[in-house]
């Protein structure tokens, strides 16, 4: 029975990963022998991201594959993030954060002043102006589900935020990888903290990290954004009280919250990676076979982010996305902006004062 359940998974989860072969494929081929490169100047889950778009939008996803996919795009991708943690050495989890947090801070206050401008300007629905707020500052679907049903959106608004979101955190997914690369000047640790802070959704973080490893070769962007953005994602228990308060001014709200839902608990995971990796260096430093360990478990988290991303782009309904209306679109792409351009003058300030 147990085996049984979890066998309704598995159509979406190959599909998947044909996905990612297909991708890797596509890579070599574009990349190495047709342009010529040593190394393919074009990203594997980039291309995982766009097939799956393609695919998802042109042909109609069987219930039997969907399942795998949503799957895929929550417990898989979560699996990969936890085994990205074998990548941090020791101490630079700690070292990444101290930077991390008051950054994060600068940029969710000022997002949050933007759109509340905005409110008064487009006049759109509270409730939805919320969703795309709490959405664009902490941890993209995950904050807008988390927060609907505490200030009681209805379906309809859910859809809109999360297809914003979604269109927004796709576009600075593919773009901020090179501009980052560009503005920053190769600099892993900037261009790490500003792909961590300026898109929406932790895959998409997740995957724009793994463009900027595999087209900068720099694993270390990677740790960063990834780092950044669970710190980021950690503030969602404070952010959800925070925005009952706002919505429920003056009204008995009928609804609580739990911290226990909320929580994204697979960051105790990447935590308990990072530990493990830290204590195999004390033990096995000089032992070859931790060290293939290492390079196994790096390889395997690129390969579940990718399948991720594949399952992502399958499941994103640009159909939705055109039919969201010009005001939300405004204010979405308005909040994208100004987390970036908050993110890279805080980092800039932080040049200056700090270093």
């Amino acid at each position: 029975m147990f085996f049984r359940n979890y066998l309704v998974f598995m159509p979406g989860i190959i599909l998947a990963f044909i996905l990612y072969s297909l991708s890797q494929g596509f890579n070599n081929i574009i990349g190495i022998e047709l342009l010529g490169y040593n190394k393919s100047p074009i990203s594997t889950a980039m291309i995982a991201i766009i097939l799956g778009i393609f695919f998802g939008n042109f042909f109609e996803i069987r219930e039997s594959f969907q399942r795998g996919l949503d799957f895929s795009r929550d417990y898989i991708l979560k699996l990969g993030i936890i085994c990205l943690g074998i990548q941090l050495k020791p101490f630079e989890f700690l070292e990444f954060g101290k930077i991390a947090i008051p950054l994060i801070a600068i940029c969710i206050v000022s997002v949050l002043i933007v759109i509340k401008l905005l409110i008064k300007k487009l006049r759109i629905p509270t409730r939805m102006a919320y969703l795309i707020s709490i959405g664009s500052t902490v941890c993209g679907t995950t904050a807008i589900m988390a927060t609907a049903p505490i200030i009681k959106a209805n379906r309809s608004e859910i859809s809109y935020a999360i297809a914003n979101i979604t269109l927004f955190g796709i576009l600075s997914m593919l773009l901020y990888p090179y501009f980052a690369n560009f503005y920053f000047e190769g600099n892993s640790l900037f261009a790490g903290l500003f792909l961590g802070t300026a898109i929406h959704e932790t895959s998409q973080v997740a995957a724009a990290g793994l463009i900027y490893d595999q087209q900068f070769s720099s694993p270390e962007t990677l740790n960063i954004a990834t780092v950044t953005k669970l710190i980021r994602n950690t503030f969602l228990i404070v952010m959800i009280p925070l925005f009952a308060l706002l919505y429920y001014r003056g009204v008995v709200k009928e609804k609580s919250y739990s911290i226990l839902k909320i929580f994204p608990y697979f960051i105790l995971g990447f935590i308990g990676m990072i530990v493990l990796r830290n204590f195999g260096d004390e033990v096995f430093s000089t032992n070859n076979n931790w060290i293939e360990i290492i390079n196994l478990v790096k390889s395997i988290s690129k390969i579940l982010l990718t399948m991720a991303m594949a399952a992502i782009g399958l499941s994103t309904n640009l159909k939705d996305m055109r039919n969201m209306g010009y005001k939300p679109f405004v204010v979405g792409f308005v909040a994208m902006l100004t987390v970036g351009i908050v993110s890279i003058i805080t980092i800039e300030m932080y040049l200056r004062f700090f270093i």
